[in-house]
């Protein structure tokens, strides 16, 4: 059975993708996914986030600096993909993934790239009134701390705790949740707790497949959406509305 579903954050412009991109767009439209949203991370994938979205009408696009994008370029670089994702915000949806990643970043020196690359984010999130998609990962409290000014934002892939993620609930934002649900029993522990008016689904395709050893897709979304709904004891068709609702609610679609 399929639902209308929304995939939140996923990259269906990166090269896994280059032999079937079509195809998988088609598959997702065929499982109940009615709409993406496709996430840039730098320069070349804000530009092809774009083309995307002009291309597709059910594709929303959200231009980002990804926190290992900003700790491993160079300061001209980060200022060329700032300047870049200003220019053109008027036809994107919101403005991410942005944030910090201190599980795969170790050095001091790094860590404070990814701050300053991130507070130029926020101000441009806070002077454009644009949805603020996070990438945290163990810096969650953090990232928290830093935009608690921001009217929308969304944690992408939240994998936090319980205690941090009702933090971000109680201000407003909003949780979105992966296909890690599908084998995750953290994951599975946060949807018990996460209220179903905050929560959003996602694939992060091609990552975080529900199938070992397969690319995730959007059509894989389906996979989460039963998952959830066995978890809470309730119909999947009222998941996928719920958080397509959300999903609206959040990037003004």
């Amino acid at each position: 059975m399929s639902y209308n579903i929304i995939d939140s954050h996923c990259h269906l412009d990166f090269k896994k993708f280059n032999k079937d991109r079509e195809e998988a767009i088609e598959r997702a439209n065929l499982n109940g996914v009615t709409e993406l949203i496709n996430s840039g991370i730098d320069y070349k994938t804000n530009e092809s986030s774009l083309k995307l979205s002009d291309k597709y009408p059910n594709i929303h696009a959200t231009l980002g600096l990804s926190p290992m994008v900003a700790s491993n370029s160079e300061d001209d670089v980060v200022d060329d993909i700032l300047s870049h994702i200003e220019q053109n915000l008027e036809t994107a949806v919101g403005i991410g993934e942005a944030g910090m990643d201190f599980y795969h970043c170790k050095n001091e020196s790094e860590k404070d790239d990814q701050l300053q690359a991130f507070k130029n984010v926020v101000e441009l999130a806070d002077s454009f009134d644009k949805t603020l998609v996070i990438h945290g990962r163990d810096a969650e409290d953090k990232l928290l701390n830093l935009v608690q000014h921001l009217d929308n934002v969304v944690f992408h892939c939240y994998s936090g705790s319980i205690e941090t993620m009702k933090k971000i609930t109680g201000m407003g934002y909003y949780i979105s949740i992966a296909t890690l649900v599908c084998f995750s029993k953290h994951h599975q522990s946060l949807v018990r707790e996460l209220p179903i008016d905050k929560m959003l689904l996602e694939t992060d395709s091609p990552y975080l497949s529900p199938y070992r050893g397969k690319r995730n897709e959007p059509a894989f979304i389906v996979n989460s959406v039963d998952k959830i709904a066995n978890i809470l004891n309730t119909d999947a068709s009222y998941i996928a509305s719920k958080t397509a609702k959300n999903t609206h609610r959040v990037f003004g679609l």
